[in-house]
């Protein structure tokens, strides 16, 4: 009878409890809720370091005879019928997408980090969350999805939130129900569409506010990713939350889909005076900052298709410029913010994601020059003249309102520009161009015509200075005569005029550092009957006509009143 009477009594209390709690249900919910996240949390703390490292999905077992596999160029025998097939699909997409379709989707990369970096631990259970964002238009199918895959299969479950694809009003057929298809049967990949064509900045910027995790990791969508190319980025930005980490960029070839992976110490970001995006080396200054060779390089700019930013500092910071279309100079924008602002931008060399170099652009950039001059605008301070000189038609290009972001650079009490070349960008040589003594050079000999350099493809020297139409548009017209007597080509990289012993042809070397005596061969005397003359070699630069009627430039023997050996700058 005790026990009956426990029986009852407990009844009775379940009774009262529930009507005194009518959302109890939900209560257990929660209840529920709260014991199968108690239990993950146990059965996440009771697993070791390699379980935690576990991709969402594995990749298949290599198959060591495929095209492609381990980052190998692929070299097919093709039929006439194929090979223009192939020419077909460089044409539409400026990368070999024939190539590309006969890769596997899965192909495993040989890494070929350093060795330090293969074998550096990290706390999976404490690093935050990233969602990777991923925009595109009109993207090739197979190089979109060995992206998607490759992300799912390099990146630790634990770390990755979703991966976010934003199709920018692609427009080929097989990016529809085609495509949303395939990524429903993808965990934690979701697809946005936008209702009009936006642009690679207000795309990705979409793809940013419907992410969920602690980071933002934003991909262009040609990309492979390197194993353990994804925990550096979010243990140095869990470090220090107002930094913009980017990945080491290797090349995969646009025809062969060779990978190249950079095994030594990997290029940082700068830019010339056309607000052109740069790759060289580490100076000295950051080589001695370091104190191992995998610690995070600083790096004055970025390329900008491959970052990650906590979302709440990309937020602090500003997001991207809307007023900015397409892609091209945001970058740069971005770039000058982030340091002039209080924050940094490094490069780490223990994350690797290879990157398919188009071999042109895709798709037109109409408003590249007016991204460029938003960014001179609104960050440069009185050093946007020296942009402005290299590049004469920005002078008239409408950029349209920037003064939110001058607003914002007020709010967030940013440092000047000055400041930025000083402190982040000392190598930069800043030029002189100084009233008279830069622009076009135009021969009075010959008045349509201009000194001219055309860089070789792959080296910026190894071509000589020559004559071609007066075109002024700056760029490969537009030299600087300074106060060390150099003649400057500057719009591009650092180069200066020379004349080698008994050479009559006018090449370019790099030019000595600021602090560097100069060699004879690099002296020039600009004369007041307007001769350019070179005392080393005892000779003028010269305008002349060759046996077929081509124009050019030489040296040699300086002749009074000679029209040819005149020169005028003119901008």
């Amino acid at each position: 009878s005790a026990g009956f009477l426990l029986w009852v009594l407990w009844l009775g209390y379940l009774l009262l409890a529930r009507s005194s709690f009518p959302f109890s249900s939900s209560v257990e919910d929660e209840v529920k809720d709260q014991n199968l996240k108690a239990r993950q949390l146990v059965s996440e703390e009771s697993r070791n370091d390699e379980q935690l490292a576990r991709p969402l999905y594995i990749k298949p077992q290599p198959d060591n005879n495929a095209p492609g596999e381990w980052g190998r160029a692929t070299h097919l025998n093709l039929s006439p019928e194929e090979k223009k097939q192939e020419q077909d699909s460089v044409e539409r997409y400026a990368i070999n997408i024939y190539v590309s379709d006969k890769i596997s989707l899965h192909r495993h990369i040989q890494d070929h980090r350093m060795k330090e970096c293969r074998s550096k631990k990290f706390d999976y259970r404490h690093l935050p969350t990233t969602s990777v964002i991923i925009a595109f238009y009109n993207e090739a199918w197979s190089t979109l999805l060995r992206t998607i895959h490759s992300v799912l299969e390099t990146t630790p479950a634990i770390l990755l939130k979703e991966i976010i694809l934003v199709d920018d009003f692609s427009d080929r057929g097989y990016l529809k129900s085609k495509l949303a298809d395939y990524i429903s049967d993808l965990q934690r990949v979701r697809l946005i569409r936008t209702n009009k064509r936006e642009g690679l900045v207000r795309a990705r910027l979409i793809g940013a506010t419907y992410a969920t995790g602690d980071v933002l990791t934003f991909l262009d969508c040609h990309c492979e990713c390197v194993p353990g190319w994804i925990e550096p980025l979010l243990e140095r930005i869990s470090e220090n939350a107002s930094t913009i980490v980017c990945p080491v960029i290797d090349t995969i070839d646009w025809n062969t889909f060779e990978f190249y992976m950079q095994t030594d110490e990997p290029m940082i970001g700068g830019f010339d005076w056309r607000l052109t995006f740069q790759w060289h080396s580490v100076p000295e200054m950051e080589r001695k900052r370091r104190k191992s060779r995998i610690d995070p390089i600083r790096s004055p700019t970025m390329a900008g298709g491959l970052f990650a930013v906590s979302k709440a500092y990309f937020e602090y910071l500003g997001t991207y410029d809307m007023g900015m279309d397409v892609w091209g100079g945001e970058n740069l924008e971005l770039s000058f913010r982030v340091w002039q602002c209080g924050g940094s931008l490094e490069i780490h060399p223990c994350s690797h994601v290879g990157h398919v170099f188009p071999k042109k652009a895709p798709y037109a950039r109409p408003n590249f020059l007016q991204n460029t001059v938003r960014a001179a605008e609104v960050w440069m301070d009185s050093y946007k003249k020296h942009f402005y000189n290299r590049n004469p038609p920005a002078r008239k290009e409408k950029y349209g309102n920037i003064s939110e972001r001058l607003l914002l650079r007020e709010k967030l009490k940013c440092n000047s520009f000055e400041w930025y070349l000083k402190n982040i960008y000392p190598e930069l040589h800043v030029p002189e161009d100084r009233e008279g003594w830069h622009g076009a050079v135009r021969s009075s000999g010959i008045h349509s015509e201009c000194l001219d350099y055309n860089a070789p493809e792959h080296s910026p020297t190894g071509s000589q200075l020559s004559l071609f139409g007066c075109h002024g548009q700056g760029g490969n017209q537009y030299f600087e005569y300074t106060s060390q007597k150099e003649i400057r080509f500057n719009s591009v990289t650092e180069l200066c005029a020379e004349v080698l012993e008994g050479q009559t042809s006018i090449g370019m070397r790099h030019c000595p550092r600021d602090e560097e005596v100069r060699p004879p061969s690099l002296i020039w005397e600009f004369k007041e009957d307007r001769t350019i003359y070179h005392p080393h070699s005892d000779m003028c630069v010269t305008a002349y006509r060759t046996t077929t009627g081509r124009t050019d430039a030489q040296m040699r023997p300086c002749v009074p009143g000679d029209k040819t050996q005149q020169w005028k700058f003119e901008w």
